[in-house]
């Protein structure tokens, strides 16, 4: 008699609620009733003949052997995904369930465009998309929770293989009564007065290295969460910020005194599609790259923006 195994349904289960920490997010990811999933993991338990987690009404704990159990079980799961995937692929590249992660900087500017698309370029292709900051997104990559991730680089990202699909080129905000008509070099930036999104945001980083700092120059008083209320901050004359020339083109200054200065200098980032080294839907996510530089290099129409800053 053949010894009874776990199934991937029990072990995705395991795996959702790890990752959420919440029996109810756990099974809304999953796409299950809440009972069904708790059903599923006390199946998982009676079969392994031991608890895996510490149940109460305002936490969940996985045991020692629960997190032993979580660490194999993403192999499996993702040597299974791995396994239909080769298959799919072999049939008809972009077909089937895809999950795709886009960076918070790069979401809400590219997303429309990429999605408008795809129903005529991919119809087959079912898209999940979510939004994380850069190191949850490569975390998501790497434990296979994710099949690619849409961000900018350089980024610390592990072994992955990427697609270029845009260069973005960074422009100074400013107060709109500090617009010069004149492209600023970027070795003339007062750092003291640059605000900056918070430790996480890749833009962060890029902005730090466009000034040649390791760091940021001071404690500063003022971090901000999304580029919204960086560019709110700006309007209010508290600093200056980077911002990418798409998030100005799509209109995040519209409406606000806020104009965009162009600089001198290299200050870009690298949009890219990456995935996880070896892949077995390496190709079809080099094909979807491909799909998504065509879109994004369609000519979008400048919006006007009070100030008459430069277009970037």
């Amino acid at each position: 008699m053949s010894t009874p195994l776990p199934s991937l349904r029990q072990l995705t289960y395991l795996l959702a609620l790890h990752e959420h920490q919440h029996f109810g997010r756990a099974a809304a990811a999953c796409f299950v009733t809440q009972s069904t999933l708790s059903v599923g993991i006390a199946e998982l338990e009676r079969l392994l003949g031991t608890a895996l987690v510490e149940r109460s009404k305002r936490s969940v704990r996985f045991t020692a052997l629960g997190e032993e159990v979580v660490a194999r079980a993403q192999d499996v799961v993702r040597a299974a995904e791995d396994l239909y995937a080769v298959a799919q692929g072999a049939r008809e590249p972009l077909v089937g369930p895809l999950r795709l992660v886009a960076i918070p900087t790069v979401a809400p500017f590219l997303l429309p465009r990429i999605l408008a698309d795809l129903p005529t370029t991919a119809p087959r292709v079912k898209l999940f998309v979510r939004e994380m900051l850069t190191g949850a997104a490569c975390e998501a990559l790497a434990r296979g929770t994710a099949d690619c991730v849409l961000l900018a680089l350089p980024a610390d990202c592990g072994e992955v293989e990427t697609c270029e699909v845009a260069v973005d080129r960074l422009v100074l905000a400013v107060p709109a009564a500090e617009q010069s008509d004149t492209m600023i070099p970027i070795d003339t930036i007062d750092t003291d007065r640059l605000l900056l999104l918070e430790d996480g945001h890749c833009l962060r980083n890029h902005a730090l290295a466009a000034c040649n700092l390791a760091h940021p120059p001071v404690d500063a008083p003022l971090v901000a969460s999304t580029l919204q209320t960086v560019v709110q901050l700006v309007e209010a004359g508290l600093g200056i910020t980077f911002l990418p020339d798409m998030a100005v083109r799509a209109g995040i200054l519209s409406g606000s005194r806020v104009a965009s200065q162009r600089l001198e200098g290299q200050a870009e980032r690298r949009i890219a599609l990456a995935w996880r080294k070896g892949h077995p839907r390496g190709a079809e996510f080099r094909l979807l790259g491909t799909l998504i530089r065509e879109a994004v290099a369609r000519p979008l129409p400048v919006r006007a923006r009070v100030g008459g800053g430069a277009a970037g």
